[in-house]
């Protein structure tokens, strides 16, 4: 796992020494991404003498499919995939998810060198191996742990992400903050200017303390049978607003930004969340701002979360923050009636921002 700004400019010859010099290697991305970035991260390799074949898909929710994948793996056999190759996944979440799937069952499994493009992708969906596709019925129900042969993050690229695309990773992560690691709450909170200008040493300071901690909890939980599951801080409704509106009305962040609203709401409700704690939660998402107004219906949402991978037994899990700032519990326990309360309730703050 390597973060430094200027990085993809030498990607290409800081993996030679870990990838097989016989492995012919498949560079997975969307076109904008290509035309970007592409030639930085595959002349290396051709100057090396290493076999590089460029694969495109669409990027966006609606690619992270089953078609995606099957799409994917045919073309790697048509250009000679083999269990020697290697996927070198250049993008945003979508295309780690998807590159990292098809990864993980080609040939029983090849590996994957993870490059995120997006703010996104370098805070958390990179990180830790988590691999998956969406269905109609809800969001990564289809996937696998497959972890990348190697990670490499450079802000720098993040000067041509689109500012939507942009604030969505800095609410994503937000959550960090809130579930672990108190400096990365505070920091957003005094350095929001810098960061909403993308400062490169602010912005590369939030990465590497998202990184920390990212890598921190999976390496104690690999495959979220514990405390993984914190990660999931404003996810268990931010993933239902996202199937409701098919996957085209929210960003991830988006989404998670109103989901993490909803999730201090609740925690103040039920008094497991200190009021205050609560208030400086809801303060810090509005703060960035740019959000898509919430027009799913309560009912619409617990009927969703009956599908959602954090639901057992028929039982939503919410992760709720406590009286601590970078503490945080899983909770079985919450009412269908404080979960209709918290969807009004960010629905109406939607109206009126």
């Amino acid at each position: 796992m390597l973060v430094e700004r200027g990085l993809l400019r030498s990607a290409g010859d800081i993996l030679q020494p870990i990838v097989p010099s016989h492995s012919k290697a498949f560079l997975l991305s969307s076109s904008p991404i290509l035309e970007l970035w592409g030639r930085a991260l595959v002349e290396p390799f051709r100057r090396a003498g290493r076999v590089v074949e460029i694969v495109e898909m669409p990027d966006g929710e609606s690619a992270k499919k089953f078609a995606s994948v099957e799409k994917l793996t045919t073309k790697m056999i048509k250009l000679g995939g083999d269990r020697r190759s290697l996927v070198l996944a250049l993008g945003g979440g979508v295309v780690g998810d998807v590159g990292g799937f098809a990864a993980s069952i080609f040939m029983r499994g090849i590996p994957v060198v993870q490059v995120p493009t997006t703010l996104v992708a370098q805070v958390d969906s990179a990180i830790g191996g988590k691999t998956g596709v969406n269905l109609a019925s809800g969001k990564n129900l289809i996937g696998t742990f497959h972890q990348p042969l190697a990670v490499l993050v450079d802000p720098d690229v993040l000067t041509t992400l689109p500012e939507r695309e942009y604030r969505s990773g800095l609410f994503e992560a937000m959550k960090y903050g809130v579930v672990r690691n108190p400096g990365i709450f505070e920091l957003m909170e005094s350095q929001g200017d810098a960061l909403l200008r993308r400062d490169g040493d602010v912005l590369e300071r939030l990465i590497i303390e998202c990184v920390r901690v990212k890598a921190d909890v999976v390496s104690a939980d690999e495959r979220e049978g514990g405390e993984r599951r914190i990660l999931n801080f404003g996810h268990t409704i931010g993933h239902a607003l996202e199937s409701a509106t098919g996957y085209e009305h929210f960003l991830h962040g988006e989404a998670v930004a109103w989901g993490m609203i909803a999730a201090a709401v609740i925690g103040r409700d039920l008094q497991t969340t200190d009021p205050t704690l609560a208030a400086r939660i809801i303060s810090l998402v509005q703060s960035y701002g740019g959000l898509p107004a919430v027009t799913v219906s309560g009912k619409r949402v617990l009927k969703l979360l009956q599908s959602d991978k954090k639901t057992m037994g028929g039982v939503p899990h919410f992760i709720l923050a406590t009286s601590k700032l970078g503490s945080v519990e899983v909770v079985n326990t919450v009412p269908p009636s404080a979960i209709l309360t918290a969807v009004e309730e960010i629905t109406q703050l939607s109206q009126s921002q």
